[in-house]
């Protein structure tokens, strides 16, 4: 009996060890010669903590930089607990953003899927991801031109900035996360700045996102099970909202000017309960994110090129000038907004505000002389393609001017990612930032604190939130 014991005792210490080791490395053995070259690194772990290692959002970090001039710019790892294809190749980026549902499909890890929910945008597949994203492209597009909207931000950029008028200095993310998230809840739920419902959804939203970038550990204390709970505050308001909406409106809801996202939500019968609730958040969230980042990256940028904002402020100085000096911004003075367009596509090429998606392989997909295993990850790294000097020149500089005659094909420009899982809400929030920088170069100077600069984690933030020392252009 004892010998038995003794028996499994080493089988478990030598054979399930064994058993891990074999696991992780009979992937690449499974098609050798066939799929792109690489390495696989740790058990389990992969090359996840090499490839997370922080390092400046305009730049492709040290682990790109080291496998893509070993094994070339398409190669193997193993990430995130599974094998993977990691693309810097930009054919193959497009290749995959094209063939989505098709070859590939989205896949993030499934943590991800506990703070999202089942139903989120961002997650969801097929048939429902193409119905969300019909209604949120349908309602991109009949709010980004309305007065109604326009005139909110522009207002609301207005009292941001006002507030600045006795200070030296401002931590500027905050400011823009403060811009950003006034702006999307008074778009999406109606709730203006100083409801105290507003305050709630920020505070649970700021836990919630602290969350969705933790270490997803779900014990009670930890930032990944607070923010499932925040989730679940937010999800509530929300539902209560709603139903006050129903009662308030009745049966002529559907007939009644519609003020924001909510009001249409409410007509739509595509749509279940749950549904509603989850594209709700996820209209906060792709507001509040994006808009506050790429704001942010904007500012950051604008104070290391003197003459990029020398040439946006006569833009915008010309433009104010035909208007009445209250009279608020309209859509054809958008449309007016070319070089202030340059700067925003520069900003987000240079700062790569998101740096990477994940997909799967839906089945043994062949591209050019190597095969990407179904089952297999698939991560097209946007940064890569950015910022490589032989599709941009002088890649890692700041240059608006490069987009009078770059072409700013899908192949070369993927910001906001690209196929049917393109943000539908980008305009959105070029609109926002536009109209946001009109304001601040007109009545502002700023310059960054030194040792400033976007982290990529990879989620981007700035070192110590963005700090700028700003005087008034009136003193």
């Amino acid at each position: 009996m004892a010998g038995w014991f003794w028996f499994i005792m080493l089988f478990g210490l030598v054979g399930v060890p064994f058993g891990i080791i074999l696991n992780h490395f009979l992937p690449l053995f499974s098609k050798q010669g066939l799929v792109p070259q690489g390495s696989f690194g740790w058990p389990i772990l992969g090359e996840t903590l090499s490839f997370l290692k922080p390092h400046p959002s305009n730049s492709i970090g040290s682990f790109l930089q080291e496998h893509c001039s070993r094994y070339g710019k398409v190669f193997t790892s193993h990430l995130f607990f599974s094998p993977t294809v990691v693309s810097c190749d930009q054919e193959l980026n497009y290749f995959v953003l094209q063939n989505e549902d098709k070859l590939f499909q989205c896949s993030y890890p499934k943590p991800i899927h506990g703070i999202l929910g089942k139903v989120s945008m961002l997650v969801a597949v097929n048939d429902t991801h193409k119905k969300l994203r019909n209604v949120a492209l349908s309602l991109v597009n009949t709010t980004k031109s309305k007065p109604e909207f326009l005139n909110d931000a522009e207002r609301i950029a207005i009292q941001v900035l006002n507030s600045w008028q006795k200070k030296e200095q401002v931590i500027f993310c905050d400011e823009a996360r403060k811009f950003a998230f006034n702006v999307i809840v008074k778009q999406v739920l109606g709730l203006t700045p100083d409801e105290p419902r507003t305050t709630q959804i920020l505070q649970d939203f700021l836990t919630f996102m602290r969350g969705l970038i933790s270490f997803p550990l779900y014990i009670p204390g930890t930032p990944y099970a607070r923010a499932v709970q925040a989730r679940r505050r937010i999800s509530s308001t929300i539902e209560t909202i709603i139903e006050e909406r129903r009662r308030n409106a009745g049966a002529e809801n559907c007939s009644s000017k519609r003020s924001d996202f909510l009001e249409i939500l409410l007509c739509v019968d595509t749509l279940s309960e749950d549904e509603k609730v989850s594209f709700v958040l996820d209209s906060l969230l792709g507001g509040y994110e994006t808009t506050f980042l790429l704001t942010s990256m904007v500012v950051y940028f604008l104070a290391q090129s003197k003459v990029a904002l020398e040439q946006l402020k006569l833009e915008h100085q010309g433009i104010r000038k035909v208007k009445d000096k209250d009279e608020y911004l309209n859509w054809e003075d958008y449309k007016k907004m070319v070089f202030t367009q340059h700067v925003i596509n520069e900003a987000l090429r240079s700062g790569n505000i998101v740096k990477f998606v994940h997909r799967k392989a839906l089945k043994d997909v062949k591209f050019k002389d190597y095969v990407i295993p179904a089952g297999w990850k698939v991560l097209p790294i946007f940064s890569a393609v950015h910022l490589d000097p032989s599709i941009h020149a002088n890649a890692f500089q700041f240059n608006p001017w490069r987009w009078l005659d770059e072409d700013q094909t899908c192949k070369k420009f993927t910001p906001f990612g690209g196929g049917s899982r393109c943000c539908p809400g980008s305009e959105l929030g070029k609109v926002e930032v536009a109209f946001f920088l009109h304001h601040l170069i007109q009545n502002y100077r700023w310059s960054v604190e030194d040792g400033e600069e976007p982290m990529a984690y990879p989620y981007v933030e700035f070192r110590r939130g963005l700090t700028l020392n700003i005087s008034n252009c009136s003193r």
